[in-house]
């Protein structure tokens, strides 16, 4: 099933304002100052930080069920950095943390069930060409 987003951007860079769209449910507006000044408002690097964060987090549910340890949750950050190189903004790196509650499973096992999610779910593989994808996993201490 093709998933779709739209978007569009009127005025200039500077002063003009875009919206966008993902499915059915998820819109919003963007800036020059939400994008690149910290400014109010959404930028599309935070919608490529919770695809990310969404992506990774079922493919390593879904790793971690078919090894027999079905999670009770797994929680997912990702921060996404925006920095200019050449002159040219570039995402340089996405950093995801994730935090697992898995009964029965030890910490080094779910460390290894979430390399093999990073390298494999398909944003994480479409994001390829990010020159740093860091991970930090770790199960939730109760």
């Amino acid at each position: 099933m093709p998933a779709k987003g739209s978007a569009e951007w009127k005025g200039d860079v500077p002063t003009g304002a875009g919206t966008f769209t993902a499915g059915d449910s998820i819109s919003g507006g963007y800036t020059y100052k939400s994008r690149f000044e910290d400014g109010p408002g959404s930028n599309p690097e935070q919608l490529i930080a919770a695809a990310h964060a969404a992506c990774f987090s079922m493919a390593l549910s879904s790793l971690l069920a078919k090894a027999g340890s079905p999670p009770d949750s797994v929680h997912t950050d990702a921060t996404v950095t925006l920095r200019p190189v050449d002159g040219v903004p570039t995402i340089t790196k996405i950093a995801l943390l994730t935090v697992g509650e898995v009964p029965g499973l030890d910490e080094a096992a779910f460390v290894e069930h979430a390399k093999t999610a990073k390298a494999g779910c398909p944003v994480s593989r479409a994001l390829a060409g990010v020159p740093e994808i860091t991970l930090e996993a770790s199960l939730k201490t109760v």
